[in-house]
């Protein structure tokens, strides 16, 4: 009796996830964009080079490196010229390729919202124009870099809402730019809309089937930057990019994985998530995540609080951040923290974040 009157309970509560709270509003379920990059058929049959060019769909990072590891300068800039789409989304290509590629992308779109990414000095390493678009950028410089961070950004994100103006720190682009000015030279960060994310709170932010599918593209994204040569990332998840990162993490090669205003990696603990990474977590108290329940029942919800002693997560001082989307503002405990985590210079003792 007492284990279905549990049962109704945490019903109750994932079903409040998909109705939303006072103020939240209702999404609609979004079409997964999978599979290779755009061009990628005419890659396939492109006899160029006189010999096979490696799959998009099939080959690894490490196998598409090996591949651009052995052409010439001039083999691959004419695959650049020939397919920019495929070389500017194809993980383990040299980073370098990828801004032309995505350069040369960008310039032939004539959508409005994309015109702002084909600024000169942008450094975009991944731009996909199908669905809502798919974008990934630089700040730093990557090659140079020893220490890497990624942020995956959660809900209403895509190409469109990349670098928006209103809301500045809660845009992919403007959390990563943050981040970069605080952690200083050394380091690189990128901002990665590079999955669908859910629109709105509705059945796709309370269940892991877009997370499931980002997690896959996240994992594929992270080792094509090792494939290329460069170090391990510490991974910044905000929101229902926590969701991702919880289900990507025994996969991803990563140092440290943050997780701010997040409703629940899919994990019970820090053991659950099977990973090598250490684990931070941070919420600050006007966040409105807090009303979201930590349940899982029958596939909604996202489970265990991160910042719960009991899941076992560093905790990340937040008390002065605004909001669900204030943790990178500068002048923050949080930003300074994350800073110190992308530096490689954070040190963790009982709990306590110095």
């Amino acid at each position: 009796m007492l284990r279905y009157a549990r049962g109704v309970v945490a019903a109750a509560l994932a079903t409040a996830v998909v109705t939303g709270t006072a103020g939240w509003v209702t999404g609609d379920a979004q079409p997964v964009l999978a599979g290779p990059p755009p061009g990628s058929a005419s890659w396939r049959a492109d006899p160029v080079l006189g010999e096979e060019l490696p799959d998009p769909a099939r080959s690894t990072p490490a196998e598409v490196a090996a591949f651009f590891s052995g052409l010439s300068a001039a083999e691959r800039q004419l695959l650049l010229l020939r397919h920019p789409s495929v070389v500017g989304n194809l993980d383990g290509a040299p980073v370098e390729l990828r801004y032309r590629a995505n350069a040369l992308a960008l310039a032939a779109e004539d959508d409005p919202r994309y015109r702002s990414l084909a600024a000169p000095g942008r450094q975009i390493l991944a731009f996909d124009p199908r669905g809502r678009g798919q974008v990934a950028e630089v700040f730093g410089d990557l090659r140079s870099a020893h220490r890497v961070s990624v942020v995956v950004p959660g809900s209403d994100t895509d190409a469109g809402t990349f670098d928006r103006e209103g809301d500045v720190y809660g845009t992919p682009a403007g959390m990563a730019r943050s981040l970069h000015a605080e952690a200083g030279p050394g380091t690189a960060v990128i901002a990665w809309a590079g999955y669908t994310t859910p629109v709105g709170v509705g059945v796709d932010a309370a269940t892991g089937r877009l997370a499931e599918a980002g997690a896959g593209r996240l994992t594929r994204f992270a080792e094509g930057l090792t494939a290329d040569g460069l170090p391990e990332s510490a991974v910044f998840c905000h929101s229902y990019g926590s969701v991702v990162c919880g289900l990507a993490a025994p996969r991803l090669p990563a140092t440290d994985l943050v997780v701010l205003g997040s409703p629940g990696m899919r994990a019970d603990d820090v053991d659950a998530l099977r990973t090598r990474a250490r684990v931070w977590a941070a919420k600050d108290p006007t966040d409105w995540i807090d009303d979201v329940p930590s349940v899982r029942f029958a596939g909604l919800g996202h489970g265990t609080d991160p910042t719960d002693p009991a899941f076992g997560a560093r905790r990340i001082p937040a008390d002065d951040a605004q909001g669900h989307t204030g943790y990178f503002a500068p002048g923050t405990d949080s930003l300074r923290a994350f800073a110190a985590i992308a530096r490689g210079t954070a040190v963790d003792t009982e709990g306590a974040l110095r």
